[in-house]
């Protein structure tokens, strides 16, 4: 199995820094599929008034791209294992760089909105697969971590670029380059990708697809985040159709689940379940990115209606985050966790998170940047900078050559799941105190930001729970070494032909 790839550059033919290069190739593909998650929001005012979109019909130029996105992770990382990762890995770019196109040139509101969700497709057939391809890449325990640390760091800083990124060309240029920008990213990206990663196989579909279990959780996770996003987001959780979406996403994951218990091929091995450190990450990743991610668009509402921030300050204000995390992620994480182990390096990281969401907790209507944000800022991202590099380690823990598309799928899965549902929730709890407060005649600034801090405890709470999760699940012994060794040699995986 020494020369076995799997959509990663061969360690005998390329050299360190070729290995580097295409590390930073595939963190830029990753890199752009993450900021389209946040870019368009400073821009959605000026797509309103230039397309005429309605309120409700302006969502889904965000709704679209989230649907597509959320929904074909899973479906997308298990297919780089069974073609190849590198070619689903290229297809997804091409496809991602047309709809960009269509996004940029969109003449009408219906073209964006179809383009946006062709999009989400290309960036769950990129992104899907990368991670997988990183820890093939590097088997070598210090290295892997290095190399998850700055994948790390791109996954989880996207977002605050995004917004920076939106603020600049928006105001600059126009609403278009949001998306055109994406374009000679992309065709640089792809041919450095074609030079640089080696051709791969994958294991075959062996003896048949599994056409119905593939129909049974792209439709699960696509009606999920559909329910999340749409009815959940606009009528409530206890809405009869918010309540029939989900029972039905339900059941549809359920029949997911009996298919794959009981079938010769199945699309997905439940078997990498089996790890309480795979199943015990994944869900401290919904968890924990539930609370910050609600925290971001919170925190970006707070900033923009209480501050009286302009686009450009808000993504400025949000750098500190994406620097402290940087510096972490990339320089520190790996040496702490080989030092420390994981979970202890997980651990420390959450608690800083939460008390950044406790900190803004305390941001008054007429707070100051220095003050009230920034300290905020600095926690936030130096709990990010040191618990996600930790997590994507021990999330792909359970990964063997023949599954790692499928367990960097998974964890990218978990993240844009509870994205979503974190959004959904805090929004919706946040604009209901805000309500309330109004109604008993409080000023709107002041029953704003109490809603704002509403959401914002309800984020610690979510965090808190992630904690718990990290205490009573993860294994102590799991360091920097499992991923990697579990991946330098062959595993047996169910329905392997």
């Amino acid at each position: 199995m020494t020369e076995h790839m799997v959509g990663g550059a061969r360690p005998g033919r390329h050299g360190d820094r070729q290995r580097w290069i295409a590390l930073y190739v595939l963190c830029t593909g990753m890199l752009m599929i993450v900021l389209d998650l946040t870019v368009v929001n400073v821009a959605l005012p000026y797509i309103q008034d230039d397309l005429g979109f309605s309120t409700s019909g302006l969502a889904w130029v965000v709704n679209a791209y989230l649907i597509a996105f959320g929904g074909l992770l899973l479906l997308a990382g298990r297919l780089g294992d069974l073609l190849g990762r590198r070619r689903i890995f290229m297809a997804g770019l091409s496809l991602f760089t047309v709809a960009s196109l269509a996004c940029g040139l969109a003449p009408s509101q219906d073209v964006l909105i179809g383009a946006r969700f062709v999009q989400g497709i290309g960036g769950a057939m990129t992104s899907a697969v990368i991670l997988g391809m990183i820890v093939t890449m590097f088997p070598e325990p210090r290295e892997q971590m290095k190399a998850i640390g700055v994948y790390a760091f791109v996954a989880s800083a996207g977002g605050s670029v995004g917004l920076l990124a939106g603020g600049v060309l928006t105001q600059l240029i126009n609403w278009h380059w949001i998306f055109l920008i994406n374009i000679p990213i992309a065709i640089g990206t792809a041919a450095l990708a074609l030079r640089l990663l080696e051709g791969d196989k994958g294991i075959g579909f062996g003896r048949g697809a599994d056409i119905l279990g593939a129909t049974l959780i792209t439709s699960s996770l696509m009606l999920g985040v559909y329910t999340i996003v749409e009815p959940a987001a606009e009528k409530g959780w206890g809405a009869g159709r918010t309540l029939a979406l989900g029972a039905v996403s339900v059941a549809l994951l359920a029949a997911f689940l009996a298919r794959e218990a009981t079938a010769r091929t199945p699309l997905i091995p439940l078997r990498i379940f089996r790890s309480p450190n795979v199943s015990g990450a994944n869900g401290i990743q919904a968890l924990s990115i539930s609370g910050m991610f609600g925290m971001f668009f919170l925190g970006t509402l707070y900033m923009q209606r209480i501050l009286g921030y302009g686009a450009l300050e808000i993504g400025l204000a949000f750098l500190p985050v994406t620097i402290t995390m940087g510096t972490l992620s990339a320089r520190y994480s790996e040496r702490l966790v080989m030092r420390f182990g994981a979970r202890d390096t997980l651990l420390s990281g959450l608690v800083l998170i939460l008390a950044g969401l406790a900190l803004f907790t305390r941001a008054p209507v007429d707070g100051d940047y220095a003050t009230h944000v920034l300290p905020v800022m600095l926690l936030l991202g130096s709990g990010a900078g040191l618990s996600f590099p930790a997590l994507m380690t021990l999330a792909m823990s359970g990964a063997t050559q023949d599954d790692a598309g499928l367990a960097s799928g998974l964890v990218n899965t978990t993240a844009q799941v509870g994205a979503a549902l974190g959004l959904a929730v805090l929004a919706t709890l946040s604009s209901s105190r805000t309500a309330d407060l109004i109604q008993d005649g409080e000023s709107r600034a002041a029953a704003l930001t109490s809603g704002y801090h509403f959401a914002f405890w309800i984020g610690a709470a979510l965090v808190t729970g992630a904690i718990v999760v990290a205490l009573t699940v993860l294994r102590t012994e799991a360091g920097g070494a499992p991923a990697a060794e579990r991946l330098s040699r062959r595993q047996p995986v169910e329905g392997d032909a």
